[in-house]
């Protein structure tokens, strides 16, 4: 099944005016990033976010929410919300918000090392 192009809308407006997003194709979906660190996303109906430990944990406790799982083993710190957890633009631009904030205090990538031919 293809990601909701209407939950990935919605993300692009709760985004606007950022100059430091991109979109990738990732997980069968597709994710925005945020200084090139993965953010928010959409897999099939599902809002897709990466959060910090201890938001993972608090999240979990909430409805439509659930760890992200696609190959048996749950990403710690990745989470699913159900469409009923973002139905309104607020809720959205909630958890938008929490996932942008995590993904910029994440530390820089470190730049590729290039191989010897």
């Amino acid at each position: 099944m293809p990601y909701s192009e209407t939950l990935a809308s919605r993300i692009r407006k709760a985004l606007a005016g950022r100059p430091d997003i991109t979109e990738k194709k990732m997980f069968g979906g597709i994710a925005f990033l945020v200084g090139g660190k993965m953010a928010v996303g959409v897999q099939k109906d599902d809002l897709m976010l990466r959060v910090s430990e201890e938001e993972f944990a608090q999240s979990l406790t909430l409805p439509h929410v659930r760890p992200m799982d696609f190959t048996g083993r749950p990403m710690v710190g990745f989470l699913y919300v159900g469409p009923g957890g973002c139905e309104d633009d607020a809720e959205l631009q909630a958890w938008v918000d929490t996932a942008v904030a995590y993904a910029q205090a994440l530390p820089e990538k470190k730049a590729a090392r290039k191989r010897k031919a």
